[in-house]
């Protein structure tokens, strides 16, 4: 397989796609409350279509199975993924429904947000003819646990062909303990919780108990624990001015994405290494509002009128 001083590196990305409906406002409505919001954002989401599109930023070529549809909101969410060079596989191209809408609010003092939303529970995917072709082409398999079908068909293809597998372990699905014997690594965020685990440590132990090399689990602010076959430790996280955390950890694992795939065959040095790197960019992704507006170059700054919106 060509190495990456030959070739960009190569992401194939499983899982969730919504479209994402982003309101920035001064406080998060009551009952019956109506609120006009200070700002908006529209953008394709989801935690491996974040992670396919922070990947395909930083110089990666991103692909991503998902479910898409023919809605016109559909249409808007794989529009604004081409625009950012990510090549969608849509494995339900005929559905007529809307995709999953996630609602998010987005509280402007604190960055903290509120998300309602219907997730993947309207498809069921399974696996393309050519996901065997499409994983050796690749460098590294990252999965949400999305699509559970996919999912797992995709996790085991990737083993089988050598494919370093990651997996963003948001919060605990049922599918989940399938997964692991395939996955390398896996960065989980503090509400992941394992049967029987009710603290980060616990959390570690039972994904290196159950064959994942390398885990970590992300906490916010706080640094990030990691466990790997020679031991452990904690990354911290860059400080900075949180004005939207939505996204971060699609951010994060982007990114760590990104530079597993640069790094070759892993260990407990490089694997702190790139957890270290992809901690700068997710805290940078923190820094403004929406998950696009990180993005932007300084000179695309520089053109963007007052008042106007960030890129949706």
């Amino acid at each position: 397989m060509p190495t990456a001083n030959t070739r960009r590196p190569h992401g194939l990305f499983v899982g969730l796609c919504t479209l994402d409906v982003i309101q920035l406002v001064d406080h998060v409505p009551g009952p019956d409350e109506k609120l006009a919001a200070i700002d908006q954002s529209v953008a394709a989401g989801g935690p491996a279509t974040g992670a396919a599109v922070t990947f395909a930023h930083l110089g990666g070529s991103a692909t991503l199975l998902t479910a898409i549809g023919a809605h016109p909101l559909g249409a808007a969410a794989a529009a604004d993924l081409t625009r950012l060079g990510v090549r969608v596989t849509d494995l339900a191209p005929g559905a007529s429904g809307p995709p999953a809408v996630s609602s998010v609010l987005v509280t402007a003092a604190t960055g903290a947000r509120a998300v309602a939303s219907t997730n993947a529970r309207g498809h069921r995917l399974h696996p393309p003819a050519d996901l065997d072709r499409s994983v050796a082409a690749c460098d590294l398999v990252a999965l949400d646990g999305h699509h559970r079908e996919l999912a797992l068909a995709a996790a085991r293809a990737g083993r089988a062909a050598g494919r370093t597998t990651l997996l963003d372990g948001g919060s605990w699905k049922d599918g989940t303990p399938e997964l692991l014997p395939f996955v390398d690594v896996a960065v989980c965020s503090a509400d992941f919780r394992p049967p029987g685990t009710r603290t980060p440590a616990q959390t570690l132990r039972y994904l290196r108990g159950h064959g994942v090399g390398w885990a970590a689990v992300s906490r916010g602010g706080a640094p990030l624990l990691w466990a790997g076959p020679g031991g452990g430790g904690a990354v911290e996280v860059p400080r900075t001015p949180v004005a939207d955390t939505l996204g971060a950890g699609d951010v994060l694992h982007g990114a760590l994405a990104h530079h597993l795939a640069l790094r070759g065959e892993l260990t407990d040095e490089k694997f702190a290494g790139a957890l270290r790197g992809a901690c700068e960019v997710a805290s940078r992704a923190c820094a403004s509002f929406g998950t696009r507006e990180w993005m932007r170059t300084p000179e695309q700054e520089e053109s963007k009128g007052p008042g106007t919106s960030p890129a949706n």
